[in-house]
């Protein structure tokens, strides 16, 4: 589904011209496309094309994506190959000796695709886990593992996932990541900032190359440097990935077509289209995700049996600019004018009739920014950041109206962006203590973005005492790990005392509850 809401951006015959020209650019994404490039049938690398590791996500209940990407220079133009199209085998196997082969087949990449591999395995049983790997010339990538979903009818027992955003690499290790992949796991989700776009920064704890992404080749090196992380593939390897998007995946704090940095729309749109087709090539996603141009169809569904209905979410791609500015501070009038939208109108239907049908449990919202009002200041006036859902009133009032009444049963977010970990109940009228909690929030913090952090500052120690709806915070490193049962949801916050450097080790710091037909937060 392509929702287009960029009014402005059409409203001169140029503009759409330019448009177009941009849904030319994003055309070899095309699936039936054959690359023009020439083809090579016995391609001999020196060292392993498989330097970015391999992935799988998108489990459904009887398929899976498996993705990696050639590059035999991740940080060189083209990835170090040279223009050709190679043929890459994958296999998949129902034990990881690969005696029980469950499908093979060979694909086509090319320099277009950034020599990218999604493939789409199709005919697997449900909720088991399958073994697969990838072959080009005489090379072999390491062997990846994944789980394919229940069947959306199955009287599922349980589901175990983990959570994790906010991946900066110049302002850490990706330790938790490493710890992450060590968990038993049916499927891990990432709530944006997999990648920031921002050119090099001070006293970094890692040297990010290139300057800050603009074009398709700079995003390109952008992922590239970053899947070269051990640690991100490892987790990769271990487990499916659920994936959607913040903003750095483009630039901080956009918003639809307009650019935090008041960058022209056209050219705007230009670098969204170069930032979205690079996001696509490095991730585990369907060709019904594709790009086409500057659209993305990013916001879908995924059933765990009836236990777990996840909506996955996007906050970037359809919201109105932020209405009260960028700096924290009151809320404006604008905040709560009609056409205020963090959503979007096609996106907010789809999750309203997602929530009313789905005879679920649990029902799960997997986005991006904090849902949960956070009063940043001691006293009035209150103070909110203005690129979360609080900035947004005309969507927190109509969801919170739609729980309300439709009461879908026992509403679950989760959330990343903010860099520290909070558990809040969803309150319309969070001061009050007469107004009824109509589900729960878990934020999760980030992998390495703020550097190593720390339990709960003293600045946050006031926001704590002007939050009564806030039940838990933390400001150290990690991912959330979750394990889901009929009666009870339970949440772990996991983290790492440093991202600095290298090696730290993990810990529970936290364990809190939502109990099936009681909404709120509480203690493990």
């Amino acid at each position: 589904m392509i929702v287009l809401t960029r009014r402005r951006f059409l409203g001169t015959s140029a503009q759409a011209l330019a448009l177009a020209a941009i849904w030319a650019e994003a055309f070899p994404l095309d699936p039936a496309r054959v690359s023009a490039a020439p083809l090579q049938v016995a391609p001999t690398f020196p060292r392993s094309p498989f330097t970015l590791g391999v992935a799988s996500g998108d489990p459904a209940d009887g398929s899976v994506v498996l993705w990696t990407r050639l590059a035999l220079d991740p940080l060189a133009e083209g990835g170090g190959l040279p223009p050709e199209a190679y043929r890459v085998t994958w296999e998949l196997a129902e034990d990881e000796r690969f005696s029980k082969v469950r499908g093979r087949d060979t694909v086509e990449t090319g320099p277009e695709r950034a020599h990218s591999v999604h493939v789409e395995v199709d005919g697997l049983r449900p909720e088991r886990p399958y073994w697969y790997r990838f072959r080009v010339g005489s090379w072999e990538s390491p062997v990846g593992r994944t789980r394919t979903a229940p069947r959306a009818s199955a009287d599922l027992d349980r589901l175990r996932l983990g959570f994790v955003s906010c991946q900066h690499w110049e302002q850490g290790y990706y330790t938790a990541h490493r710890h992450l992949a060590q968990e038993d796991l049916d499927v891990v989700l990432h709530l944006g900032d997999y990648i920031y776009e921002y050119g090099p920064q001070p006293n970094p704890v890692r040297v990010s190359v290139g300057p800050e992404c603009t074009t398709l080749a700079g995003y390109r090196q952008r992922y590239a440097q970053y899947k070269s992380d051990p640690d991100l593939q490892a987790v990769h390897a271990a487990h499916p990935f659920i994936v959607t998007w913040d903003d750095h995946e483009v630039e901080n704090d956009y918003a639809s077509d307009h650019s935090n940095d008041g960058e022209p729309a056209d050219s705007f749109v230009r670098r969204r289209a170069a930032a979205y087709q690079a996001y696509y090539e490095h991730m585990p996603l369907r060709v019904e995700r594709r790009p086409r141009g500057p659209d993305m169809p990013l916001f879908r569904g995924i059933p765990y049996g009836r236990l777990v209905d996840l909506a996955v979410l996007d906050t970037r791609q359809y919201r109105t600019p932020q209405p009260c500015g960028n700096k924290p501070g009151p809320l404006c009038e604008g905040a709560f004018a009609p056409g205020a939208t963090i959503l979007g109108e096609s996106q907010r239907r789809w999750l309203f009739e997602r929530l009313d049908r789905s005879p679920a449990r649990w029902h799960v919202m997997a986005q991006q920014v904090m849902m949960a009002p956070l009063d940043l200041a001691a006293g009035p006036p209150e103070e909110f950041s203005m690129d979360k859902w609080t900035a947004y009133q005309p969507d927190v009032e109509a969801l919170f109206q739609f729980l309300a009444t439709r009461k879908p049963s026992n509403p679950i977010v989760l959330s990343g962006d903010i860099h520290s970990s909070w558990a809040c109940d969803l309150k319309a009228k969070p001061h009050e203590a007469a107004s009824p909690v109509l589900g729960s929030e878990f934020v999760g913090t980030s992998i390495s973005s703020g550097r190593d952090g720390t339990d709960i500052s003293p600045r946050n120690q006031v926001v704590l005492a002007e939050n009564p709806h806030v039940k838990f915070h933390n400001g150290q490193r990690g991912y959330v790990r979750c394990t889901v049962t009929r009666d009870r949801w339970h949440t772990d916050y996991r983290v790492v005392p440093f991202v600095s450097r290298p090696g730290a080790s993990v810990e529970t710091r936290a364990s809190l509850v939502v109990e099936n037909g009681r909404p709120g937060v509480t203690r493990a």
